[in-house]
């Protein structure tokens, strides 16, 4: 969980956390002023601290290698304002599973209706926008890629250098930039969110930022697919392993790490895992 300033949130997001689908629990702090540590902490949750607000780039960081430094196969990332519902977390988990992709996202598009479940129109608008060059971009489908309610598996973290990437909230895209130069998958299930007071959401004017530094990233992944220019997210990181399962890598049950997120108003049934999308290369 990449907590900031989540007290008023971070309970009601906990106890929707499926505790038979999750074997820990990581909340990392971006130096909250308010109480956010101090309940992770009576919940029993790992919690990390940083000395000073880093980003939620930064923070994302922390949760994924403290995750992978406690042994998870698998992270979830839910942010504990509550806007996504952890309860779909064995959807996430049951696509890793049967399709052996690398990545499952849950998207807010697929999940139909994001605008009665309260998200401005400008954003609904500037998400289509965005989404439509990335796919280009990528030569894949997806319905979204903006949603912060994400599994990576441990192949997919260690295969790509996301301690290279920005700080701030482009991160979300510089990792799966890295990840479509490194041909590893991406499948999506659908979700609902809502949007109310404690949630958190960005600006129009961070925003706006945030649409043009996920433009200069499309650009800098064509350079590099084009041998032209390699940034320094594109250099680093380990190559893309076996999948588990696989005749390549050995067998055995995967442990699930939970690195926050928030609510939706649709619990959907835990017997009938939701459909995926896989983002296919032409």
């Amino acid at each position: 969980m990449p907590a900031y300033n989540a007290a008023e949130t971070l309970e009601r997001t906990y106890a929707d956390v499926p505790k038979d689908h999750v074997d820990d629990v990581i909340l990392v702090d971006d130096a909250s002023r308010d109480r956010t540590v101090e309940i992770a902490r009576r919940l029993g949750l790992h919690v990390v601290v940083h000395p000073r607000n880093r980003g939620y780039g930064a923070n994302q960081k922390t949760c994924y290698r403290t995750a992978l430094d406690r042994g998870a196969d698998v992270v979830v990332m839910v942010h504990p304002d509550h806007q996504y519902d952890p309860r779909v977390i064995p959807d996430l988990l049951e696509t890793l599973r049967r399709t052996g992709c690398d990545a499952v996202f849950g998207s807010r598009m697929l999940g139909g209706r994001p605008i009665q479940g309260g998200m401005p129109k400008w954003k609904y608008l500037g998400n289509i926008l965005l989404t439509a060059i990335e796919n280009a971009t990528f030569l894949i489908y997806l319905t979204e890629y903006h949603s912060g309610f994400r599994a990576y598996t441990r192949r997919y973290l260690e295969a790509v250098d996301f301690e290279a990437n920005s700080d701030g909230f482009v991160f979300d895209t510089e990792i799966i930039a890295q990840g479509m130069a490194k041909r590893l998958t991406i499948r999506e299930i659908p979700i609902e969110t809502r949007y109310f007071d404690e949630a958190s959401q960005i600006a129009f004017g961070p925003s706006v930022q945030y649409g043009l530094e996920i433009l200069k990233t499309m650009g800098q992944y064509k350079l590099h697919e084009w041998g032209v220019f390699s940034s320094r997210i594109f250099r680093g990181g380990g190559r893309a392993v076996p999948i588990p399962g696989s005749a390549e890598a050995p067998s055995g049950d995967p442990r699930e790490a939970l690195a926050p997120a928030a609510r939706s108003r649709r619990s959907p049934d835990p017997q009938t895992p939701a459909e995926p999308r896989e983002a296919a290369r032409d």
